[in-house]
């Protein structure tokens, strides 16, 4: 061989090196794939070329060299056809009638290239060239291989460019790099093929076959084209690999190269642990993505169903306050003797009717709030108010109530706040459940205290009582919708656990905040708000 030369062993041991390693990695990580497996067979059909490659450009004679020449051309016979095959196995049609029989037509003309490869009639015998010093001599055989050879490649290419236009997503890619590979591979390997004939044109492209292989199992195997650090430790490792290998086979003495191959060992073991390291990362950021998209999936169902809640409150509330608003109209006008004076009897009776209708009428006045809250529709009056008067107003329509069970509600006046700007009926709302609720669930001669104090910028309202108190889990889920304390069960309270969500949706309208607090079951409690005396 011609020692200047240098490029084509090189270049055919880093096409050996590169297929093997790939064809290997197709074996520990994707062999249970049936596409998987025709990669690694054409993987390997170029290794095999590529080191009969490099065994014939180190030969010293001519009987070595055409023996290495013919086990080239194993690799070469199966390099073309095995695309072939793996084409029509990512595109799914190896199993149709006519592939069929196309395939067992092109592989009976493979293993007859196979039978002839070892005689005269494929190749003749080595001749010394310009570049080299033994190159082949085509048999007569030799022509219909290369036309069969360039038939795979040109149908396969064709296939593929058909495929294309009927696909998208990273399909469409996938074939891209396929096709991108077969045109690097097609014009790089041709290159041999003109000094067969006498034509004066040395192989100077085999280094594009690494490239053809390299793109098609990324093509084949790389789903994901996120995962970046991963193909980029794997290319790292397998680079370095190569760089190893290579220098075994420049070794000057059995010592040096006993030296390097520890040393490939050594580095194929860390490489091994990098890239599953690396893998490990990304399958750990790839689930916490997973569970992430299943939870705004999750999310968006969960609000759809509570839109559609909504909407089922609102008409459910709309059509149950006709009747109620009819049924207490009825009530009132046989109270008053329209329909002939009642007994005392008719007249208890219809007081417990009006106080359960009012009980639900109440209910459905809270569904409706919700329902204007949830859609937008809740309308504000905001303005300049006396929360001194609305607060006495508002104890004067409970001060029955808790009359009734010996309560004391304590009150005074603050005349250092004025004006609040606010909307009076909702703060009066909010005021009067909070007070109703105190006297709901504090037992007899029990005291409520109500306060209205100011802290800087901002009006602060408290309602204390000496009831039943509730835990660190009510206090945290009081303000949400449907919540019913656990502090409630086994009294003989009832409620729906939406008056505490419409206060702080009240609240949080006015730019303020609300809160609970207790020291405990049966230690009283505190529930308040505050808001700014001036809206921003």
């Amino acid at each position: 061989m011609n020692t200047e030369i240098w490029y084509f062993p090189v270049s055919a041991l880093i096409n050996a090196v590169t297929s093997t390693f790939l064809g290997f990695y197709l074996v520990f990580t994707s062999l249970k794939k049936r596409v998987a497996r025709y990669l690694l067979y054409f993987c390997f059909a170029v290794a095999a070329w590529s080191y009969g490659y490099f065994m014939w450009q180190m030969a010293d004679n001519a009987t070595d060299a055409l023996f290495w020449v013919r086990i080239l051309m194993i690799g070469a016979i199966f390099t073309s056809i095995s695309y072939f095959h793996l084409v029509l196995v990512f595109i799914n049609i190896d199993k149709e009638r006519f592939y069929r029989i196309l395939l067992i037509i092109f592989y009976f003309f493979s293993f007859l290239w196979l039978f002839l490869d070892f005689t005269p009639y494929f190749v003749v015998g080595v001749e010394t060239l310009s570049y080299f010093n033994y190159w082949p001599i085509a048999g007569p055989f030799y022509t219909p291989y290369l036309i069969a050879f360039f038939t795979h490649v040109i149908y396969a290419s064709i296939l593929l460019l058909k495929y294309y236009r009927k696909i998208h997503g990273i399909v469409k890619i996938q074939t891209v790099l396929l096709l991108l590979g077969l045109s690097m591979a097609f014009v790089g390997g041709s290159t041999n093929y003109p000094l067969w004939y006498g034509i004066d044109i040395a192989p100077w492209g085999n280094s594009l076959v690494s490239i053809y292989v390299i793109l098609t199992v990324y093509a084949m195997m790389k789903y994901k084209f996120m995962d970046m650090k991963v193909i980029m430790a794997e290319l790292f490792a397998g680079l370095v690999s190569i760089i190893f290998l290579v220098e075994i086979f420049f070794s000057r003495s059995i010592s040096e190269s006993i030296l390097r191959v520890l040393a490939l060992t050594f580095v194929i073991l860390f490489s091994m642990m990098l890239v599953r390291s690396v893998r490990r990362e990304i399958r750990g950021k790839e689930e916490i993505t997973d569970l992430a998209h299943s939870l705004e999936k999750a999310n968006l169902k969960l609000k759809e169903l509570d839109r559609q809640k909504t909407d089922f409150l609102s008409i459910a509330a709309h059509q149950l306050r006709t009747p109620l608003s009819i049924m207490k109209g009825y009530i009132e006008l046989i109270e008053d003797g329209a329909f002939g004076k009642p007994t005392k009897g008719i007249v208890k009776t219809l007081d417990e009717m009006d106080e359960s209708n009012e009980r639900l009428v109440k209910l459905v006045d809270e569904f409706l709030d919700i329902t204007r809250i949830e859609q937008g529709r809740t309308k504000f009056d905001f303005a300049a108010h006396d929360m001194n008067k609305m607060i006495t107003n508002t104890i004067k329509e409970l001060q029955e109530k808790a009359d009734i069970k010996g309560q004391k509600i304590l009150w005074k006046l603050n005349p250092a706040i004025k004006n609040v700007y606010m909307d009076d009926d909702k703060i009066r709302h909010v005021i009067f459940n909070f007070i109703d609720n105190s006297t709901k669930y504090s037992g007899e001669s029990k005291k409520i205290w109500v306060s209205l104090e100011k802290e800087k910028d901002h009006v602060v309202v408290k309602v204390k009582d000496e009831g039943i108190g509730f835990d660190k889990q009510d206090e945290v889920n009081f303000f949400q919708k449907f919540y019913r304390g656990n502090n409630v069960k086994g009294t003989n309270v009832n409620g729906t656990g939406l008056g505490l969500y419409v206060c702080r949706r009240f609240i949080e309208a006015h730019q303020g905040e609300v809160w609970g607090k207790s020291e405990g079951l049966g230690q009283g409690s505190e529930f308040g708000f505050w808001l700014p005396v001036k809206r921003a």
